[in-house]
């Protein structure tokens, strides 16, 4: 059975990549100041949102550029590539912008996105885990809950949150504004300093039920095929190229340190050992890449012809960004050997080290998902479905 919904591939993509690598100068000269403030500095988002990086997650009807999976791949490994906590902030809003548009209905869509070309709509940030409690009143619910890691906190004009509706179970998700919930500053963590990862609560707040969607609905109201992924597998683009982006640049970094190393006395970088171990983190970062982007190739050819993914490809999915993670962490560790005293010093090779330790603890590469692909993949439990990250009979 096929259903409608095209997929775009947009060709505002070169331009905005452009954009981006011409802020690469001022995403370097900005991450120190980042970090102390916890957030990414105010010139640093406006420019990257004026260069497209949130639009590119919003749905072409209602303005935006939609990309491709393999196009917002791309991107966010660009952005990350120049500094791994403005990529890892514009990947998280990006998605849940991107997401809240596509599944919110005309009422809120009118609300919260009346002209996203023109740059008039809301900036969403939030996290789906632990979900608070919904019960159900005239025209909506009263919410009440308390979550974590909302990544981009600080630019956001409203939030996303998962929520159960008390007597139904039912998962939702809501958009509300920012004002109505509290905002807890305890985001001190090793790496990722600056994405403002905090938490946030709100007690009995009024949610107009046309603001919130089912969290588990893959039939987008505004925008084409790339929604119909539901939002773990569009969670999962973004966190694809965080990865390779990250990866990539402690390889070009590593690479760089050696050519001021070499030749010095003792230089460890002179020896064959570091030169067999530096061409196999070459080799397992392009075999990763190529691999993610071979299964996205894929699963873009099935949207095109509107067909819905096969439990396959929704573990592929997973499978690919748990490799992609656990192979950039261990590349990591290779450049932390190799770098020596530079690895322990401020400067890009610590700085995304630390931020790679921190972005690799994500749920979404956490070795149960890893477990769950396995049950899947070895025929243990070939008759499940994934519901999230949980494999379900």
């Amino acid at each position: 059975m096929t259903v409608s919904a095209r997929l775009n591939v947009s060709p505002e993509f070169p331009a905005v990549l452009e954009r981006i690598d011409a802020l690469s100068g001022l995403l370097e000269s900005n991450a120190g100041a980042a970090e102390e403030l916890g957030r990414l500095t105010e010139d640093t988002a406006r420019r990257l949102l004026a260069a497209g990086a949130v639009r590119a997650g919003l749905p072409k009807s209602l303005g935006g550029h939609e990309f491709s999976p393999r196009q917002l791949i791309e991107m966010i490994e660009r952005i990350s590539y120049h500094d791994a906590a403005a990529g890892w902030t514009m990947m998280a809003m990006q998605h849940i912008t991107g997401t809240t548009a596509a599944y919110l209905g005309a009422e809120a869509t009118a609300d919260l996105f009346a002209d996203v070309a023109g740059g008039d709509h809301a900036l969403v940030a939030g996290h789906g885990t632990r979900p608070g409690r919904a019960v159900p009143v005239d025209g909506g619910y009263l919410v009440s809950g308390s979550w974590q890691f909302a990544s981009g906190m600080a630019f956001a004009t409203h939030i996303h949150s998962a929520i159960l509706v008390e007597g139904t179970g039912e998962l939702r998700v809501l958009a509300m504004p920012k004002s109505q919930v509290g905002l807890v500053d305890n985001w001190d963590v090793l790496g990722l300093r600056a994405t403002n990862s905090i938490d946030y609560h709100c007690s009995d707040v009024f949610v107009p039920a046309t603001h919130t969607y089912s969290a588990t609905t893959t039939t987008p109201a505004n925008g084409g095929a790339i929604y119909r992924l539901g939002l773990v597998n569009t969670s999962a683009i973004g966190h694809t190229g965080w990865t390779l982006g990250v990866g990539r640049r402690l390889l070009d970094e590593l690479k760089l340190l050696a050519a001021t190393k070499s030749g010095t006395r003792n230089a460890a970088v002179d020896t064959t050992q570091f030169h067999a171990e530096y061409a196999t983190a070459e080799a397992r970062l392009r075999s990763a890449r190529a691999w993610a982007i071979a299964e996205w190739r894929s699963i873009e050819a099935t949207l095109a012809a509107g067909e819905p993914l096969s439990t396959e490809q929704d573990t592929l999915i997973r499978l690919t960004l748990n490799h992609t993670t656990w192979t950039v962490q261990d590349i990591g560790r290779t450049v932390h050997r190799w770098a020596g005293t530079a690895a322990i010093r401020r400067g890009p090779i610590d700085r995304f080290l630390r931020d790679l330790a921190t972005g690799a603890q994500h749920t979404t590469s956490g070795p149960v998902v890893l477990q769950n692909c396995g049950k899947w993949l070895s025929g243990a439990q070939s008759e499940a479905h994934w519901e999230f990250l949980d494999l379900v009979p």
